[in-house]
């Protein structure tokens, strides 16, 4: 997404300038409010202030987020190694589900990045009228996949949002942690989705 919105507004941006910043940037986004595209400009214009992008162009980059976002849901890269994951996942009997603070266009990314298959629940809050951290979206999930909450655990990026909500329903959570950021509180942390699966098949989060 950020190299998408550097391009096309053509901005000096280089992969060690964006990794420098990207933990103040997952921070931010989880401190912000709102839709997807409102955490998604917390995210970006941290992301190039910390690069060094002037203060002045942010504007500019909210607009072209907000442009490209309403064309194609910008949350929709798969990091390496997603796919072969969620297969070994799913081999292994474990049911899946999706909970997501969106805007109705989950599912359908979902299956433009030739996920949704893995899936057996896809929760939007758009589509449900709630949003994570509240319980009930977690509640939702769980009701549709026939788990008990001390059954399931949660996986997601932002810790207030995602792991004390998850809390709140009953759930034990860890925090999808690429960047390294991790809010204030204890949590257990995998790098990536192949990380999880290894811990998971090996028993090491259970």
């Amino acid at each position: 997404m950020a190299e998408e919105v550097g391009r096309a507004l053509g901005l000096p941006l280089s992969p060690g300038r964006l990794a420098a910043g990207a933990g103040a940037a997952v921070l931010a986004m989880e401190r912000a409010t709102g839709a997807d595209r409102e955490r998604a400009a917390a995210y970006l214009e941290t992301l190039f202030l910390k690069a060094g992008i002037a203060a002045g162009r942010m504007e500019e980059v909210r607009r072209c987020l907000y442009r490209m976002h309403g064309e194609r849901h910008l949350w929709c890269s798969v990091a390496d190694g997603t796919g072969a994951a969620l297969d070994r996942l799913r081999q292994a009997g474990l049911r899946l589900g999706i909970i997501s603070n969106s805007d109705g266009r989950v599912a359908a990314a979902l299956e433009a990045a030739g996920l949704r298959h893995h899936f057996d629940v896809v929760v939007d809050s758009a589509l449900v009228g709630v949003e994570k951290p509240d319980p009930a979206i977690f509640r939702a999930a769980l009701e549709a996949l026939e788990v008990a909450p001390a059954e399931a655990l949660y996986v997601g990026d932002l810790y207030e949002v995602d792991v004390l909500g998850a809390r709140a329903a009953g759930m034990e959570a860890v925090l999808l942690a690429p960047a390294g950021a991790i809010a204030a509180g204890e949590c257990r942390a995998v790098p990536s989705i192949g990380a999880l699966a290894d811990d998971l098949l090996q028993g090491g989060l259970c």
